[in-house]
């Protein structure tokens, strides 16, 4: 997208969660008044602005400008990029700055980065003094669409993603498109998988128009990219707000999550980025769904090239059956020791439903073969998931 883009009316996407309640904001050059558009949420001056090195190479003193402009007092903690970065050590270092600098409960934390910067924030303001506010700035596509709305906070666990959390809603939520501009592309490619799950999971109009302008949204062209970002934020505000906890519908938000977490946790979270693991969730999630007769051969070719015309790949490294099923046993959607499933019964619709090991077995040697190998069918585009990134989630 251009620097030189003409403004752009704010849009705002209510989150109705009663007294917590609060708007999602998406407006290119917003972050430039980040500071005012913050008061009212603290009356301390105090501000922790969590970042990582790579976001704050390009936005961190520009944040910290308009802060100080608006009569705030930010201190910077900078982290390492990445999901390995998502542990209790971090957080504890976070704590560490925060008692040091003496901030109260009156103080706020402003998450300004990816996925790992706003659950690693969210989860420092909720346990310090026992509950702080936030406030999320997200800079990726997959944290402006998904990961920065509806309050799941936390870190990963060696055994398992997101494991020790808590949901602890932000005040606000605040979207600058512009900061798209300098995602890594396997970032941004990365981001699609989320944003092509809304349309799996409640929206069928929104996944043809993805089907139509993949090619303007791999350009980065701002109407589509616009488009793309508010209508994710619309349709997971919807859901949290019928189901803020997770006990019944906001669980659809799980779909591609259970093969894709597992994946992540297999490659100690340094192979596949967040995303890419989706992508290939969505595919053999699908692909599972048919094999369990809750969906016909074309929902699954729809899914299929949709994921590969965004340069997401279905191909990961060979991993068992056996290795799978554990990972996939250790996460957090286990229900009395069920893994609980969201498959796609049409383009637009979704069940959630638990899975056997048997039927999933028979599935996984079908369809990969009596090695016991996944190894997720055709390599697309050019290749994404293998190329280096800065892992700015």
């Amino acid at each position: 997208m251009r620097s030189s883009m003409p403004k752009v009316a704010e849009q705002i996407v209510p989150v109705a969660l009663g007294e917590r309640s609060y708007d999602i904001v998406l407006q290119p050059g917003l972050l430039a008044t980040v500071g005012d558009r913050i008061r009212g949420f603290t009356a301390s001056p105090k501000i922790g602005v969590v970042t990582d090195r790579h976001v704050a190479t390009h936005y961190l003193q520009g944040t910290l400008r308009s802060l100080r402009k608006a009569g705030y007092d930010p201190t910077p903690i900078i982290l390492s990029p990445g999901e390995p970065t998502k542990t209790l050590a971090t957080i504890s270092k976070i704590l560490d700055v925060l008692a040091k600098h003496k901030f109260e409960r009156q103080s706020l934390l402003l998450a300004l980065g990816g996925g790992v910067v706003g659950d690693i924030t969210g989860f420092a303001a909720a346990i310090y003094q026992r509950g702080i506010s936030f406030v999320q700035v997200p800079t990726t596509l997959v944290a402006q669409v998904d990961s920065s709305v509806g309050g799941k906070t936390g870190v990963d666990h060696r055994l398992g993603k997101n494991l020790i959390g808590a949901f602890y809603q932000p005040r606000a939520v605040l979207i600058d498109p512009l900061t798209l501009r300098t995602l890594p592309r396997r970032e941004w490619i990365a981001g699609l998988a989320e944003v092509i799950k809304y349309g799996i999971i409640a929206d069928e109009e929104f996944f043809s128009f993805l089907e139509h302008e993949m090619p303007a949204l791999l350009k980065l062209k701002e109407a589509p990219v616009t488009h793309v970002i508010k209508r994710s934020c619309e349709i997971k505000a919807q859901v949290v707000a019928a189901d803020e906890r997770e006990s019944d519908r906001r669980r659809i938000l799980n779909y591609g999550h259970t093969i894709g977490h597992a994946l992540e946790s297999l490659g100690g979270y340094r192979g596949l980025i967040h995303g890419e693991a989706v992508g290939v969730g969505l595919v053999q999630e699908a692909d599972l769904a048919r094999h369990m007769g809750l969906c016909e051969d074309e929902v699954v070719e729809r899914i299929k090239s949709l994921v590969q015309r965004a340069g997401l790949s279905e191909q990961v490294r060979e991993t068992s059956f056996k290795s799978i099923w554990s990972a996939m046993q250790h996460d957090k959607k286990v229900l009395g020791g069920q893994v609980i499933g969201v498959w796609p019964v049409r383009i637009g619709e979704v069940v959630i439903r638990p899975i056997e090991q048997q039927v999933c077995a028979e599935w996984f040697h079908a369809e990969h073969g009596r090695g016991s190998r996944l190894t997720s069918g055709r390599q697309s585009g050019k290749g994404s998931a293998r190329r280096k990134s800065s892992t700015r989630r």
